[in-house]
């Protein structure tokens, strides 16, 4: 018999299935201080929390039997997760409960701005009959631009066409493949800036994604296209919102989100008349907190019972004598991915990782997980961790293969990923050298050697002399230093790369003066 705390109100209905199970018992005890709930934590297998109840080190310490703690909802910020992991804890959400509220909320503020409804009732309500001032515009026919295709991404697609939409959908996981199944164009985030009538976000807050619609994609826009965010705040730059607003280019806008919450009282949003604003109600439907409830119930009876589970959001645990070997290589391995990960151009369809020398007996698996981990991490932030990787490549069709074998060159242990697309291969190899730590030994074809750290770029050149000095002068110019260089190349006066070191970020400017150098074929800036 396992026994369940459950300290923050939960659905009863949600959780109905822990209480229909006959080797469960479910005990329901909310409002508990830290030191109550350290009282009685030892006698349960499992807590249930939602926001109310903060899960400390100490809480932890108390639950000897505690094997996992369940998590109502997508946030896990009042869950120590360090301390978690550190004592075997598996700590889970439920990621995909709210993926049709918000697509519905999505598909409401789409037609509130679309007929100015907030507009029209505050004007009817105040005694106001102006028909004349709202003539709004129908969703048959317009274009749609998706701007992140994951779940909630494509179920809104698929809405949207049923509502007689053409959909563009940009994602950097989104195969033609893919897109196809789902009945979506594919396009850049530029592409279906020009294109749109309507654009919707539905990608977390990461370095990638910040500011993704900013002043050069509203440029690009034509006139009269509506914005909506029901995902994050930061991903649309709001000032820049504003500004195309006030010029005639977006007709109107709705946000669910903004990137400080509460916004403040002279928030430009709020005064705006053509835009919607309301206070991130994206989960808040009675349908999404039962199903958040019921999902991370199922995954609490299948860590009990020892079964297969998908949503935990720290490290899986792993036997003792592996973890040993294995270890040094893990931050390696999630480096290799977010570099190789920042390389690709086009969507990825498959991850290839070759494990070499030392790793060939060991059993790899977790080291594969900080792999894909980092090749998703650079798109999908926070939403992605060690144990639901896997299942996120999966659901983006996004195929794993590992191979192993004893050649690994001149070095003891070798590991390789290579990310292909339907267009291009990308190949990054790195390795632990002692006394030097995690290295970068090879980009492509190219040798180098590196330390994966830092703010880096990847710069593709001809071989021609006087290219790096001018390549530091330009740099030095604009006050950016640089820490490090490798050069890499083939042959003498063919392709090469030029990786540096710099101490900051480079910026938009600086790399656009770059890449118009003689003799430059690209420019990137890496972030690890």
């Amino acid at each position: 018999m396992f026994k369940v705390l459950v300290s923050d109100p939960i659905s009863d209905l949600g959780i109905q299935q822990l209480h229909d199970a006959a080797d469960i018992q479910v005990d329901k005890n909310t409002g508990l201080s830290e030191d109550e709930l350290v009282a009685i934590i030892g006698d349960y297998d499992a807590l249930l929390v939602r926001s109310q109840t903060k899960v400390t080190e100490r809480i932890m310490q108390a639950g000897t039997k505690l094997k996992v703690i369940g998590r109502a909802g997508v946030g896990v910020d009042n869950i120590n997760l360090e301390a978690a992991t550190h004592r075997g804890i598996v700590v889970i959400n439920a990621p995909d409960g709210n993926t049709i509220a918000t697509c519905e909320l999505t598909f409401a503020m789409m037609m509130a701005v679309a007929r100015q409804i907030p507009q029209a009732y505050k004007k009817t309500v105040s005694a106001e009959w102006d028909r004349k001032s709202f003539v709004g515009v129908e969703l048959r026919n317009k274009v749609l631009g998706v701007i992140g295709m994951g779940r909630i991404g494509s179920e809104v697609a698929k809405r949207a066409k049923v509502f007689g939409m053409e959909v563009f959908g940009y994602d950097p996981f989104l195969t033609e493949e893919r897109a196809e199944k789902l009945g979506v164009k594919l396009g850049t985030v530029n592409e279906i800036a020009a294109a749109a009538d309507f654009i919707t976000v539905h990608t977390p807050l990461t370095n990638e994604t910040r500011n993704i619609l900013d002043r050069p994609q509203f440029e690009l826009m034509k006139k009269g296209v509506r914005i909506i965010n029901c995902a994050r705040g930061g991903i649309i730059n709001e000032q820049a919102l504003v500004e195309a607003i006030d010029k005639g280019i977006v007709a109107g806008a709705a946000f669910d989100v903004f990137v400080e919450e509460p916004p403040a009282a002279d928030h430009p949003f709020l005064n705006n008349p053509k835009i919607i604003v309301t206070p991130h109600l994206g989960a808040s439907t009675v349908e999404a907190q039962e199903n958040v409830a019921i999902d991370v119930s199922e995954e609490v009876l299948h860590i009990l019972r020892n079964e297969p589970f998908k949503n935990a959001v720290n490290m899986p645990p792993v036997p003792p004598v592996v973890l040993n070997k294995l270890q040094p290589y893990f931050n390696l391995g999630e480096k290799l991915g977010r570099f190789v990960g920042q390389m690709a151009d086009g969507p990825v369809s498959e991850i290839s990782i070759n494990y070499a020398g030392e790793l060939m007996d060991v059993d790899t698996n977790p080291l594969t997980r900080y792999v894909v981990k980092g090749v998703l991490t650079n798109h999908l932030g926070h939403e992605v961790n060690l144990v639901n990787a896997m299942h996120q490549a999966k659901q983006r069709d996004l195929n794993v293969t590992v191979q192993k074998s004893s050649a690994t060159g001149s070095f003891t242990n070798l590991v390789t990923v290579t990310l292909k697309s339907k267009s291009e291969e990308r190949t990054l190899a790195g390795t632990l050298l002692a006394g030097y730590g995690e290295r970068i030994v090879r980009v492509g074809q190219y040798p180098v050697d590196i330390s994966p750290e830092g703010t880096l770029l990847l710069i593709s050149h001809n071989d021609k002399p006087g290219i790096i000095g001018r390549v530091g002068t330009l740099l030095g110019s604009n006050d950016v230093n640089i820490a490090s260089m490798q050069v890499g190349r083939k042959d003498i006066g063919g392709s090469a790369i030029m990786i540096l070191t710099i101490d900051k970020e480079a910026s938009k400017d600086v790399l656009d003066q770059l890449a118009k150098l003689p003799e430059i074929q690209n420019v990137r800036e890496l972030t690890l």
